[in-house]
């Protein structure tokens, strides 16, 4: 992904490690510079950051206590395949969630002899974000997809997205609390996805359960070549309420207001805000409806991680 466009002045890992190579006379070519990261970009003139995670954890170490791993198969008492058909279990091994030791939080899907999958899932325990009255909210994580492409990469489907604050604790109202998907990718391909979910199920103003949604193939190096700045904003300011959807700071997909039922926007907005979360599913709805066929298959190559440079929730 793109380097984030305003950074911190402070010397990067990767200035540091070059300046004193070149203080010892060595060759920048003999050392091996980890993936670059980022220090959470400070909000722009007008904004506060409300919530941030730059994943500066030692390696192998979990999550902070800021987000809450996901396990099993299901919320309890929830849909089965968390409602959307995928076929892995949710751990907390290490293995499968751990900071890298190098700024980021990865997230590796793993297959056993037995050809069962394994991955993470992860969630914000804050669940009230959330556009003032008269604001704005941006939602922003830098993030590198699995990087895996073609047969290996059949069935995976890592994403970065919003669930309404209710559907904790009830897990059969949705769509109606709203979703947004800030970030998808399915099936190794150079292609990001943002989709709202919300009104009823099937079809309503939203048309589930596609969703509205709206994709495009990331700026400059793939999605799965490098990280990228994936930013939902939620926008109050108007007589019109609209949701944008952008990667690496080029917009891509818009939803109004207008365009959604008025019980339905009033049901996804009025309640006490949303929560964030992270994933790596393997297989499910959208990617096997993308292939045209079941995914994973006997192809698809497991241990290829999401890397988590940074979250950040900011408030206008």
């Amino acid at each position: 992904m793109r380097r984030p466009p305003t950074r911190r002045t402070a010397m990067t890992t990767r200035h540091r490690i070059a300046a004193g190579t070149l203080a010892l006379g060595l060759s920048i070519a003999s050392i091996t510079v980890p993936p670059a990261s980022a220090d959470i970009p400070p909000p722009e003139a007008g904004w506060t950051l409300t919530f941030g995670d730059d994943f500066t954890g030692g390696a192998g170490t979990p999550p902070s206590p800021d987000w809450i791993v996901d396990t099993g198969t299901s919320y309890p008492g929830g849909p089965a395949n968390w409602g959307t058909g995928e076929i892995q279990t949710y751990t907390g091994d290490p293995a499968n969630l751990a900071h890298d030791g190098n700024g980021n939080l990865r997230i590796t899907p793993l297959r056993d002899d037995a050809g069962n999958w394994t991955s993470a899932r992860i969630e914000t325990q804050r669940a009230d974000f959330k556009a003032a009255e008269g604001g704005a909210l941006r939602i922003e994580a830098r993030l590198q997809v699995p990087n895996t492409t073609g047969e290996a990469a059949l069935g995976y489907w890592p994403a970065f997205w919003a669930l309404g604050s209710p559907y904790r604790g009830n897990y059969w109202n949705w769509p109606g609390i709203g979703e947004f998907d800030v970030m998808e990718n399915v099936n190794g391909k150079n292609e990001t996805h943002g989709v709202l979910h919300c009104d009823v199920s099937p079809g309503g103003s939203c048309n589930e359960t596609e969703g509205l949604g709206g994709s495009r193939p990331c700026p400059g190096e793939t999605c799965q070549a490098g990280f990228h700045t994936y930013r939902f904003e939620w926008d109050r300011t108007g007589e019109t309420e609209e949701l944008r959807w952008y990667v690496d700071g080029e917009q891509f997909h818009s939803v109004s207001e207008a365009q959604i039922s008025p019980e339905g926007w009033a049901n996804m907005t009025s309640h006490e805000g949303f929560f964030l979360l992270l994933n790596v599913a393997m297989g499910g709805a959208f990617p096997d409806k993308d292939a045209g066929f079941a995914t994973p298959t006997a192809a698809t190559e497991p241990g290829h991680p999401m890397l988590v440079d940074y979250v950040a929730v900011y408030n206008r």
